[in-house]
Formats: C-alpha cells, structure tokens, sequence
C-alpha cells in the first residue's frame, strides 16, 4: 500500500515537539548567526553563504542557477545577491564556456580574502548556536538523519 494510502497516525507528544523544534530551529538559526556575523564581522550570512560555496568551486566559479540552488535561493533573490558583492568587488559574472548562454558567478581576490576575514564570526556564531548545544550527541547519526529529512521526496 502507498504511503499516501496507510491510515494516518497522530504525532505523539515526543514527535510534535521534535517537529516544532525543527521548524523554531529552521527559522531561528539564520537570524541568530546573520546577526553575530553582522555585529562581527559586518558580513550578513546571506553575502557569506555565496562566497563560502565559490571558494569550495573549482576555479571558484560556479553557475548562477547551481549557486542559487546551493544556498537556497530563487535565481532572481540570487541575481540580487551577486549584484551586491559584485558591487563590492568580491564576484565577478562571467559567460559560461560550455553554452555562451548562462553565467557564472566567480569569487575575486578581494571576494576570498573578505570571505577569509567573516569565517572567525561565522564559526563562532555556529559552535555557540548548534555545536555547543550538541556536546554529547553522536553528530555523524544526527547528520545522516538530517540528511534523510533533506532529500525524502
């Protein structure tokens, strides 16, 4: 029988609050690590998310639809996103060589060097928020279920 078919079942109390903890923590964590890195290092986690995942790229350049799907967003709310750090001098736009047709976003010197100087305020701001709330847990079975949450159709 499908999943859609089986009767459903309620949440027990220890599952609605787990579910409710997620949704405060979804909503909650990137408005509590924006805000110290803002306070920080003056980098909102929306500008440092972009950079983080061009440093890790080959080349450090990636797609515009890849980058916007990396970190979450539409590829107009990502469109807004590199226009600011392009502004900056932090990314460049180039053509893509493979169709000519779309664009990749590229992380500059400058764009590296001001990632290099948020990540202290960043790593801080996620042990204090998630780690350090953590301390005891297997973080590896955490992660792969997460994971799973992340990617059930």
């Amino acid at each position: 029988m499908p999943y859609d078919e089986q009767p459903l079942r309620p949440l027990d109390q220890t599952e609605e609050a787990l579910v409710r903890a997620l949704a405060h923590v979804m909503m909650a964590l990137p408005r509590l690590v924006d805000a110290d890195m803002v306070g920080d290092g003056g980098l909102p986690l929306s500008e440092y998310t972009p950079l983080m995942f061009l440093s890790e790229a080959p080349h450090r350049r990636m797609r515009m639809s890849e980058l916007a799907t990396a970190c979450n967003l539409s590829l107009s709310g990502m469109t807004r996103v590199v226009n600011r750090l392009e502004k900056q001098g932090f990314v460049q736009r180039a053509k893509c060589q493979e169709d000519l047709r779309g664009w990749n976003a590229v992380l500059t010197d400058d764009g590296l060097a001001r990632l290099q100087e948020a990540w202290p305020a960043h790593l801080a701001s996620i042990r204090r928020h998630v780690l350090d709330n953590l301390a005891g847990h297997d973080l590896a079975a955490l992660t792969a279920a997460l994971e799973r949450v992340a990617t059930t159709p």
